[in-house]
């Protein structure tokens, strides 16, 4: 049974009508007519979900085409287990001295900083320097030896951004960054930057954990559910939404259970090397999705308490976290106004 903590639950500013708190079940807004058309794609490790309004089968093909190539345009870039990757460059190169980078990577490294000094740490894309010891296939984790021997190359403060030069150093040999946690928000909204000019106005478009909600659904909000973190296809809560960016982190995206039964996952604290407890899922409401991705993880990190306190500081920013106890934790903004 799920317990709401004090007021948590709340209308949201930018469209939501209401929290729907499930017994059980999806809910999925019905395909409205054959002027909806959906597209998908496997990228950046993760399926891709288009859906627009158009009016032409043709016209809609081609944008649906473009918007998919991003995610591997991004991939190309950005992407940890490809040797070619501009990031894989730079963890390579970035340690002898300043490297240029393009203008999009720069961007990313930018809001990772910038989540990284709000949230005092708890975001850190370095933490790929202990993240790369871990392998979720094969159900293998490191050392302790070996985690504290990479936690001196986790500091988020040893990458230097040179904005006028537009160039990457790292201050220590063997950092290695990892934009798992930010990219694929990036990626989004570039794929949402690219519907917009060619003229929709109504689209859905998600990666994985990251998504975008490109105005209404034609008179009627979105309903995006917020996954049970340990009930696979069933859903925690369900929102009305429309014009906004949600990202969602969960224990339950990558993870091993270890000999002792415990659950290893991918969201690592860059204080222990090791994986966060006291969290299964973190949902970030938001205007835009590179955001909401870094904060979905520096929320996870954080925890409930101090979480929230770091959301309450931002305007347009609102969350909900369950925590492991099945409590659910919902920033005020989305607490409902009082009835008359």
């Amino acid at each position: 049974m799920w317990k709401l903590k004090g007021a948590d639950h709340r209308l949201l500013r930018s469209g939501i009508q209401g929290l729907v708190l499930l017994a059980g079940g999806a809910l999925f807004a019905p395909v409205a007519s054959a002027e909806w058309y959906q597209y998908s794609d496997t990228a950046m490790t993760t399926p891709i979900e288009l859906e627009f309004w158009a009016e032409d089968k043709t016209f809609a093909d081609r944008v649906g085409e473009d918007v998919l190539a991003v995610f591997h345009q991004v991939d190309e870039q950005m992407s940890r287990y490809r040797e070619d990757s501009e990031v894989s460059r730079l963890n390579r190169t970035a340690p002898d001295g300043p490297i240029s980078v393009s203008s999009g990577l720069f961007q990313v490294l930018e809001k990772a900083r910038d989540v990284s000094v709000l949230s005092d740490g708890a975001f850190d894309v370095t933490f790929g320097s202990i993240g790369y010891l871990y392998d979720f296939r094969a159900g293998k984790k490191p050392t302790d030896e070996e985690i504290q021997s990479g936690l001196s190359r986790v500091n988020f403060r040893d990458v230097l951004l040179d904005q006028e030069a537009h160039t990457v150093e790292y201050r220590q040999p063997g950092m290695l960054v990892d934009l798992g946690g930010i990219a694929k928000g990036y990626a989004v909204d570039l794929g949402v930057e690219h519907l917009v000019s060619s003229g929709i106005r109504h689209a859905r478009l998600s990666a994985g954990g990251d998504m975008r909600l490109l105005g209404d659904k034609r008179g009627r909000p979105w309903y995006v559910g917020i996954r049970d973190p340990r009930s696979e296809g069933r859903n925690a809560v369900v929102l009305p939404l429309q014009d906004v960016a949600v990202s969602t982190s969960g224990d339950y995206e990558r993870f091993f259970l270890d000999e002792a039964g415990d659950r290893v996952h991918h969201i690592l604290s860059p204080v222990t090397g090791k994986s966060v407890r006291g969290v299964q899922s973190v949902t970030i409401i938001g205007d835009n999705a590179l955001t909401t991705d870094g904060l979905s993880t520096a929320v996870f990190v954080l925890g409930p308490e101090k979480g929230l306190e770091m959301i309450e500081r931002l305007p347009g920013i609102d969350v909900v976290v369950i925590d492991d106890q099945r409590m659910m934790h919902v920033s005020e903004g989305l607490v409902p106004p009082p009835s008359r």
